[in-house]
């Protein structure tokens, strides 16, 4: 029987902590280990890179990385596989073999290409398709050491090594839906230790520097999670459970090489800091590869202006119709009044509020001068105690994301292995069409929990949240921790409900998805995010505290819940 892969992560995205590559190789056992550095966000950043310098287009950290710690890798035999290639993997690639050499290291690298699309539609600054892993298992079955990549999924960086190891084939689609459930669950990094978690308080964990996480995958698809003794954070279902219901919308899961069924994920706990993943099923994956496409959408600024003490509708109201002459000719013009301000406050800070202006449009002058100079012209001539956090600049370049479908077979999906063989890696013979989980009718919910007293208190009390951003729409996975808990939850936090505890969402597109196995609820909001992060179209342009908004609000809760 083949042993156990045990594959780690020391990248949730680019600009992550440094020195993480360095704590995994000497932190415990490890066989692979791999980084995420890409993000929607991520490719715009690298695409203008490449506008300036055709060579440019990856993740220049990740060299620095591996100046400190090659040698280290390859003393350990430990492979290393990152989409640290971004928009030129075979860029990288050069520069890892030139770095190795100069350290005189004998080590093999290779790279996955293919992804990029951008030729196939103009306008666009970056187009790339989301390749599956067995590009990266081809590397690694013919000797690699360092595997990089362009834009993969995130789940293909566990997928790849765990097909290599184990020899699944792409109709292994119940292992693969296995090795996809605990790539979501590393591909964040401390996310699944700790980090960013609703229940932080708790327990007595030293969050200060949490561990990066780790895979032991078998040989039949399940895992477990955990992260190397000694290492801040804590592993358990909760912080599983979390990171599982970040960035996903239905019960199906779906990516290029498997369609996961998030519905039949079971977690149970395997020890301190160990959780383990089994029950997972997969389908065959859908006929069309996603495309992310990134461009540059014009032009965008902001100033905030600081309203302090009396009378702050008011101040608001003027410094409005002040500067409204001064937008008609702006495409796209937002106010936003935050109500920092406190009664009788003891500091001038708290004494204040914050109004904030953003304004973009395709012509830089008509977000630059014309606005800084309005906003500025303005210091003796507005509300009293007028002043802005910062001067307006000349308005900064944004980008939109959006995705975009074709079939697999329009994609070069190539492995240039090490010695310089280029091995076309064949689309998945087997695909499905992708439709929705049906929504269980209500007999198939869980029996409601009996009647009883209630208490107005915040839902965090009794549930856990996390949320996230896919193009311009968000997830909010919600979760309860024990069984009568999920009994009220199911039947409580209705669309309905959500769109009155969140009331931004209240004309927008909300989905619902049912998850008992984890006895959680994952609500994707349509059009919430605008174009997409890079055009900052909202407070939290991520989504990242959308939960967290939910979990303060009050409802009425059984007081046998709290």
């Amino acid at each position: 029987m083949t042993p156990p892969l045990r594959i780690g992560n020391a990248s949730g995205f680019y600009g992550d902590r440094f020195d993480a590559l360095r704590e995994m190789l000497t932190g415990g056992e490890l066989d692979v280990l791999t980084g995420d550095y890409l993000a929607e966000l991520t490719m715009l950043i690298l695409g203008r890179d490449r506008l300036k310098d055709p060579g440019a287009g990856y993740a220049r950290t990740f060299l620095r990385q591996l100046e400190e710690c090659l040698g280290l890798a390859q003393e350990r035999g430990v492979r290393i596989v990152a989409n640290a290639g971004g928009l030129n993997p075979a860029g990288l690639a050069v520069r890892v073999r030139e770095l190795a050499d100069r350290l005189g290291l004998p080590v093999r690298v290779a790279h996955v290409e293919g992804d990029d699309l951008t030729a196939a539609h103009p306008g666009s600054l970056a187009a790339h398709a989301y390749l599956g892993g067995f590009g990266i298992a081809e590397c690694l079955r013919a000797g690699a050491d360092v595997v990089v990549t362009g834009r993969v999924t995130d789940a293909a960086l566990v997928t790849g090594p765990a097909a290599a190891h184990f020899g699944w084939g792409p109709g292994d689609h119940d292992r693969l839906a296995g090795a996809v459930v605990a790539g979501h669950v590393l591909e964040c990094g401390t996310q699944a230790t700790g980090g960013n978690y609703s229940f932080f308080t708790e327990g007595g964990h030293d969050l200060r520097r949490p561990g990066f996480p780790l895979a032991e995958l078998h040989e039949d698809g399940t895992a477990v999670i955990t992260k190397h003794p000694g290492t801040g954070g804590f592993v358990d279902v909760g912080t599983v459970t979390a990171q599982l219901l970040y960035e996903t919308q239905g019960a199906r899961y779906a990516g290029p090489d498997v369609t996961a069924r998030l519905d039949t994920v079971r977690l149970t706990p395997d020890g301190p800091d160990r959780v383990r993943i089994s029950g997972v099923r997969g389908e065959a994956p859908p006929p069309a590869l996603k495309v992310g496409l990134n461009r540059l959408g014009g032009f965008r600024n902001e100033v905030v202006f600081v309203l302090t003490g009396l009378d702050i509708e008011a101040k608001a109201a003027l410094v409005r119709a002040q500067m409204e002459p001064s937008l008609t000719k702006a495409a796209v013009s937002r106010w936003e009044l935050v109500r920092t301000d406190r009664v009788d406050a003891a500091t001038e800070e708290t004494a204040s509020a914050l109004l904030r202006l953003v304004v973009r449009d395709p012509d830089q002058a008509t977000v630059g001068r014309a606005l800084s100079g309005a906003a500025i012209e303005l210091a003796l001539a507005s509300y009293p105690g007028f002043h802005v956090l910062a001067p307006p600049g000349k308005g900064a370049p944004y980008g939109v994301f959006e995705d975009v479908y074709v079939p697999h077979g329009a994609v070069d999906h190539v492995a240039v292995l090490h010695d310089g063989r280029r091995v076309t890696v064949a689309p998945p013979q087997e695909t499905a069409v992708l439709e929705e989980v049906p929504r269980p009718p209500l007999p198939s919910l869980p029996e409601r929990l009996a009647g009883g007293s209630v208490v107005r208190a915040p839902l965090g009390l009794v549930v856990g949240a996390r949320s996230g951003d896919k193009g311009g729409n968000a997830n909010v996975g919600v979760w309860a921790r024990t069984d009568a808990a999920w009994r009220w939850l199911a039947h409580t936090l209705t669309v309905d409900r959500l769109r009155e505890l969140l009331p931004e969402t209240a004309d927008l597109p909300v989905t619902r998805h049912d998850l008992p196995g984890l006895r959680a609820l994952n609500f994707v909001v349509a059009g919430i995010l605008g174009e997409g992060v890079a055009a900052q179209h909202r407070f939290d342009p991520q989504a990242k505290a959308l939960g967290e908004w939910l979990r303060s609000r009050h409802v009425d809760i059984p007081e046998v819940l709290l």
